[in-house]
C-alpha cells in the first residue's frame, strides 16, 4: 500500500463491483454489454431498458452475486451441526425468559430427545424454532414485487 498499490481484495473484488456500478449509473451500454457477456448473464429487456438504473443494477447483481446463495452457503459452512448440540443448550432454547426446563409440561419435555436427534422420519415430531422476527411490509417481499 505504501507504493500506491491496491490491496488484493480491492483489485479482485471491489474494483469489479465499482466498475459495474459506474457503468450502469452512467448508462455505458457498451461496457455493460461487455460485463454481462463476460459473466454469462441473461438480463431481461425490461430491466435493461428501465428508466431507473438501479433496476438494471439489481438485475445484474441478483444473477451475478445472488445474496441468498451466499448466505445459505455461509450458514452451511459456519454454523455447527444441529446434531452436535448439548442437552443444556436444548433446554435453554426450549425455555422462555426465567422459566426452567423442569417447569415445562411433560409433553414439551419429551420433545428434548427429538430435538437432539434431528430425525426426519415420518413419525418424528415437527419442531420449528424462530430465533428472530422482523416486521416487514408485505410490498417488499419478493413474491409481491411487480414483474
Amino acid at each position: 500500500q505504501s507504493k500506491g498499490k491496491k490491496p488484493l481484495f480491492v483489485q479482485l473484488v471491489l474494483d469489479n463491483i465499482w466498475s459495474l456500478y459506474e457503468a450502469v449509473m452512467k448508462r455505458d451500454k457498451e461496457k455493460i454489454e461487455k460485463i454481462v457477456t463476460s459473466l454469462g448473464l441473461k438480463i431481461g429487456v425490461r430491466e435493461s431498458r428501465h428508466a431507473d438504473p438501479k433496476v438494471h443494477l439489481n438485475a445484474i447483481c441478483s444473477q451475478w452475486l445472488p445474496i441468498s446463495d451466499a448466505v445459505l452457503s455461509m450458514v452451511c459452512n459456519k454454523l455447527p451441526s444441529p446434531l452436535d448440540i448439548t442437552a443444556e443448550r436444548v433446554e435453554k432454547l426450549m425455555c422462555v425468559g426465567a422459566r426452567t426446563f423442569d417447569s415445562l409440561p411433560p409433553e414439551t419435555q419429551e420433545l428434548k430427545s427429538a430435538f437432539m436427534k434431528c430425525s426426519s422420519e415420518g413419525t418424528a415430531p415437527v419442531i420449528v424454532f424462530v430465533s428472530k422476527m422482523f416486521a416487514v411490509d408485505a410490498k417488499v417481499l419478493p413474491h409481491n414485487k411487480p414483474r
